[in-house]
């Protein structure tokens, strides 16, 4: 799962590969290309790499830099660059001081040498700071989960329960009738989606933007209403991210308040490996679905050589796409613990954070996991929303392979984890259980009605997002509630 954020707005790490939009006007030609990347003014382009190297100073200092035409013409590219220098502050905010303190609550006897060691292990995430070393935000908290050398007492107890639970969600699925798709133990499900904007929040008057997420048909997913709306609602058109928008003017000294009703049928899916590799057919590779969800989508999904290669050793000499798929599956459940994540927008490629830091929440190896697969060349895509599990409602990202012979299949190798080594250890391999809130199909889309300034969740969707003329509005001026109003057989 993914821990609910309270956020401030920051703009994509995909909005800073395309900072070179700003060298290009209506009709002029695109820059020149090296690679699968444009090639962004000189300034841009150090300023990003300035931005990732810590040197946040510097990044401003050149930002600040730049003649007045410049910064008009680019001035939604500074933008993004200015927010993400503010989400890196605010990620690496802990002096080494005040860690060692905190460490030393939950590891009386740590010293230098072994803090020292953590660090060097990746068990505490720190960067360099304009000169100076600061340590993430949650790297403390995140030690229990990580280190399961000197942790692994409390991460087994942490984990009581869990199988138990999932058994008892699977057990309640797979004694239903499957439908065509191997769809059963469908239920209606109806929710409210609300946000307020703080008062004061946006000038008297202005319209305020909000966008907020509805579920889509994806097999899963059926018979899906939208029962009433606080708003004149605008349903999504083309996107990969479902939303309802709406607007309303800011009345003085009062909240901006907006909501949906939903209601819909979802029901789980489970494929037994034997049986997609009886139905298993050659992938056609001159369709279009295949050339798809095999290819590149930066700047998280980034097939080449590096991923190919470690796809590669860790299949070995296996040829069948299911078992690669499984075999990708297992040594990511096996090697990569869940921890409190950094902010998205904050990380140029999230696989390649994965593999070099050891850990990720949710959505990181979901994007792990379908990188590998498609070097491999096995269709496969993203699906996310919230996790409805009664007593652990939440937001949750996982993914979707496809199998030629059978068609889509869920996988939410997240879950996993908290299933390895047990009776149940596969039922996520190839399978999901009900308790789903489907939104997205995709990430770094762009929302429908366009939202014209950066987005708060840059990758993904699934709080909200709000905006008004003047700019996009920071999570800590609005809050967004979803709460189940029934879940029925």
């Amino acid at each position: 799962m993914r821990q609910r954020k309270n956020i401030v707005c920051l703009a994509g790490v995909a909005m800073l590969l395309s900072v070179a939009s700003c060298a290009t006007g209506a009709g002029e030609s695109r820059p020149e290309a090296v690679g699968d990347e444009p090639v962004a003014e000189q300034w841009a382009r150090e300023a990003c790499g300035l931005v990732h190297a810590g040197e946040l100073m510097r990044a401003q200092q050149l930002m600040d830099s730049l003649c007045s035409d410049d910064r008009v013409r680019c001035a939604l590219q500074i933008d993004s660059l200015q927010e993400i220098i503010g989400r890196l502050r605010y990620d690496f905010s802990l002096t080494p001081e005040e860690g060692v303190k905190m460490v030393k609550e939950i590891v009386p006897e740590a010293d230098d040498e072994l803090i020292a060691e953590w660090k060097s292990k990746g068990y505490l995430e720190t960067m360099t700071i304009d000169g100076r070393e600061m340590w993430f935000r949650k790297s403390v908290r995140n030690l229990r989960l990580i280190d399961v050398e000197d942790f692994g007492l409390y991460n087994k107890l942490a984990k009581r329960g869990v199988e138990e639970k999932y058994a008892a969600y699977f057990n309640d699925m797979i004694a239903k009738q499957p439908d065509e798709r191997g769809t059963r133990n469908w239920h209606r499900v109806k929710l409210t989606f609300s946000l307020e904007v703080e008062a004061g929040a946006v000038p008297t008057g202005e319209m305020v933007r909000v966008w907020l997420p509805f579920p889509f048909e994806n097999g899963r997913q059926r018979n899906i209403r939208l029962l009433s709306s606080s708003h004149k609602p605008t349903m999504s058109q083309g996107s990969v991210h479902h939303t309802v928008y709406m607007e309303a003017p800011a009345e003085a000294g009062k909240p901006t308040q907006f909501g949906i009703e939903v209601s819909y049928d979802v029901g789980g899916q489970y494929f037994a490996i034997d049986e997609l590799k009886r139905n298993l057919k050659p992938y056609d590779t001159t369709s279009e679905l295949y050339a798809r969800f095999t290819a590149t989508e930066r700047p998280h999904i980034v097939v080449n050589d590096k991923m190919r290669e470690l796809a590669r050793s860790i299949v070995g000499d296996e040829t069948n796409p299911v078992e690669q798929a499984s075999k990708i599956y297992d040594w990511i459940v096996a090697r990569y613990p869940w921890a409190g994540a950094r902010d998205y927008s904050t990380i140029p490629n999230i696989p390649e954070y994965v593999l070099e830091h050891g850990h990720g929440d949710c959505g990181q190896v979901s994007l792990l996991n379908i990188t590998l697969l498609r070097s491999l060349g096995i269709p496969a895509r993203w699906e996310s929303g919230w996790m409805l599990h009664p007593g652990d409602k939440n937001l949750h990202d996982w993914g979707e392979i496809y199998f030629e012979g059978t068609g889509w299949v869920p996988c939410d190798v997240s879950f996993g984890r908290s299933t390895k080594g047990t009776g149940i250890k596969d039922i996520y391999k190839t399978g999901t259980d009900i308790y789903r809130f489907a939104t997205n199909e995709g990430v770094n889309g762009k929302l429908s009605p366009e939202k014209k300034y950066v987005r708060c969740e840059t990758v993904d969707f699934q709080l909200g997002e709000v905006e008004w003329r003047g700019g996009n509005l920071p999570m800590q001026k609005w809050n967004s509630t979803l709460s189940i109003d029934s879940f029925e057989r």
